[in-house]
């Protein structure tokens, strides 16, 4: 059994200091990915994370205090790949991926368009040019998890307030056809396939003490290739674990 973990910690040096590594080690899972590190190697003590059993690896964006991806793993990967070489997106750090013997994970962190038409802009292109590059990647790893932020409520029963939200950037109706499509092409969104139930959600805003109040959406997933899919045996998310606005979201698959 393998258990993967997909947080978005919304700074990596935060999260560490609101108890990060204590709940990592309860946590225990057999491979990491983060979103939203916000860090380069060096500027983490990586050192902590290795006590614990962990080879990290990280793809930091340009930009210093920005974006960020890494991935924690109790078993060293046999290949890691840094970024996707492409040269104008990777400058901001969106994408990490571990292939190991039975299965490929990448760390994804998908741009947000919540400030403004030129990010929003930006975030659709990124969406059809990721669609096609995991088209791609998926000819020669078959057996892939993308585990990460993908800024994207899929239907209304993922966020607490659709009809209000209704033109918000990230439940727009051109990124929910996104989503539609790209799990339509052969992806199994892990969560939704063992949990139907309303008001389950990865991430809630700092203001109006939504989360308390559970008004969140759900926008971090573990979607996961059609060859594994009868592998999928849990997933879970975490909303007790609050070393960020976001949950970590488990998936757990035996192959």
């Amino acid at each position: 059994m393998k258990r993967i973990i997909s947080y978005n910690v919304n700074g990596l040096r935060a999260a560490v200091g609101k108890g990060l590594l204590s709940w990592l080690a309860t946590a225990r899972p057999d491979v990491l990915c983060l979103q939203e590190t916000k860090a380069t190697e060096d500027q983490v003590d990586t050192g902590e994370f290795k006590k614990l059993g962990y080879h990290t690896f990280f793809f930091s964006a340009e930009k210093k205090g920005y974006s960020g991806v890494a991935i924690f793993s109790q078993e060293k990967p046999l290949h890691v790949e840094y970024g996707t070489g492409n040269r104008a997106n990777d400058r901001e750090g969106r994408i990490i991926r571990a292939d190991f013997r039975d299965f490929s994970v990448a760390s994804v962190y998908v741009p947000s368009g919540s400030s403004g038409d030129e990010r929003q802009s930006f975030k659709m292109e990124w969406l059809h040019w990721f669609q096609s590059y995991i088209k791609k990647l998926r000819s020669v790893k078959p057996d892939l998890i993308l585990a990460g932020d993908f800024n994207i409520c899929h239907k209304p029963i993922d966020i607490h307030n659709p009809v209000a939200n209704a033109r918000s950037s990230g439940f727009l109706p051109e990124e929910r056809d996104w989503m539609e499509k790209f799990l339509n092409s052969g992806w199994t969104d892990g969560f939704r396939h063992f949990n139907g139930e309303p008001n389950q959600y990865t991430w809630w805003s700092f203001r109006g003490n939504a989360r308390a109040r559970n008004l969140g959406w759900r926008i971090d997933y573990q979607l996961v290739s059609g060859d594994l899919q009868g592998s999928l045996k849990r997933s879970v998310l975490l909303p007790d674990a609050r070393h960020s606005d976001h949950c970590p979201v488990v998936l757990e698959i035996e192959l």
